[in-house]
């Protein structure tokens, strides 16, 4: 192998793909963080019958059909529906030709929390009342999570490709997304489509209310009176890149992929732990090449739980001697499970191009225990050139990635 072959690859974003209950698309996802938009709104997807509250951020009128061609959407589940558009979106959005895209070894990873969960909710139903003899076939056949990366290549009819699915629950995203960035870096796949996907489901929802952390209306991260999370979906796919790719198409680049960080503590099956999580953002600046007085902001895991914020911002404030301003898009699209991290990454990506540091929504004051910045309720106006987000999962699943902005002129 040539040493130009062995040469790592600087990897770049240069599509987005966005299914939220802020806005579909990149210039609507784009909007809904400028705003400070809520997507919040009772749930609807399953019966609430017995829950004190039951807010959460469901997308309404989403049509898979305007962006899946070439499978029946009914043959795919609702997350399978969110992640095969998000594809799609993040192809065009790039400007690449599937022609192209079908001549390049591609990489498709899609991190879940739930993966088809709103469908198993069903088909549990559907047991319990009638036997496993009356189960729809078709529904039973969509509930593969690893469905929701397989999908994406039956609809763009991908030749060369590796398809992963990664569960590592609400840091699936950013793990899917270093994947990823590896096999771009390491020459191995010319393109990567990575990120999550998830959908509202019952399951979910009341794991969270029975642990007590589900909030009675909003969202509201690092705010002294915040009460906990609120279930969200949706998905985001990220089109990656080589930087000499991008740059030979004259493709727009959005950021570059610095690094990223991973580890797993296994301390306690939904705590956080402080001291992991730092060293996981110590990993992820040193895999990146940067010191964290480069970081402009910090796009938080953010729940807006107790224990989450709390151990979120000991850990920053155990890293950086001055915290950058942190900020949580959940307050804005509620938590999205396993595609939480990639709509924060695409959320990053945005703001590096457009100059701006999302806000918190949803804040009236700033929990002094935590004591970070979180832009509060309207978006600020900043010369974005490095972010970092954030991801935490149960079981002590970390994952940090650096997003930075590419300077034309610097060396490929």
């Amino acid at each position: 192998m040539s040493s130009e072959r062995r040469r790592p690859h600087r990897v770049v974003v240069t599509g987005l793909g966005t299914v939220t209950s802020i806005g579909t698309g990149a210039a609507e996802f784009l909007s809904g963080l400028r705003t400070g938009r809520s997507g919040v709104k009772p749930i609807t997807s399953f019966d609430t019958t017995g829950y004190a509250y039951a807010n959460g951020c469901e997308i309404d009128g989403f049509d898979p059909a305007e962006w899946i061609e070439n499978i029946d959407p009914k043959e795919l589940g609702r997350a399978g529906q969110f992640s095969v558009a998000a594809a799609r979106m993040a192809v065009s959005d790039a400007g690449m030709g599937l022609d192209e895209l079908r001549s390049r070894r591609v990489l498709v990873s899609v991190g879940t929390t739930d993966g088809e969960s709103h469908d198993l909710d069903g088909l549990m139903a559907a047991q319990l009342a009638s036997g496993p003899e009356q189960l729809d076939p078709v529904v039973a056949r969509r509930s593969a999570a690893g469905l929701l990366s397989s999908s994406i290549v039956r609809e763009l009819e991908l030749r060369d490709v590796e398809a992963v699915t990664i569960p590592t629950a609400c840091a699936a995203g950013n793990y899917a997304i270093g994947s990823g960035f590896d096999a771009i870096r390491s020459g191995e796949a010319d393109v990567a489509l990575s990120g999550g996907a998830d959908a509202v489901c019952r399951k979910t929802f009341t794991g969270f209310y029975r642990l007590g952390t589900i909030a009675p209306e909003v969202c509201q991260p690092f705010d002294a009176d915040r009460r906990g999370i609120l279930t969200g979906e949706g998905a985001g796919i990220l089109l990656m890149e080589s930087l000499e790719s991008a740059l030979a198409r004259g493709a727009r680049i959005y950021a570059e992929v610095l690094g990223y960080g991973l580890n797993c503590d296994a301390h306690h099956p939904v705590a956080p732990d402080q001291d992991s999580l730092a060293a996981c953002i110590e990993l992820a600046h040193r895999n990146a090449g940067v010191k964290p007085e480069d970081i402009d902001f910090i796009s938080a895991h953010g729940t807006g739980t107790k224990a989450n914020d709390v151990t979120e911002a000991g850990a920053i404030r155990q890293v950086f001697a001055e915290p950058p301003p942190t900020v949580s898009i959940k307050s804005m699209l509620g938590h999205t499970m396993g595609a939480a991290s990639a709509l924060a990454s695409a959320a990053c990506a945005l703001a590096i191009t457009e100059g701006f540091i999302p806000p918190t929504i949803n804040h009236r004051r700033t929990d002094p225990e935590c004591g970070v910045d979180p832009v509060p309720n309207e978006a600020r106006a900043a010369d974005v050139r490095i972010v970092q987000n954030n991801a935490l999962a149960f079981a002590g699943n970390n994952a940090v990635v650096i997003l930075g902005r590419y300077e034309q002129g610097t060396a490929a």
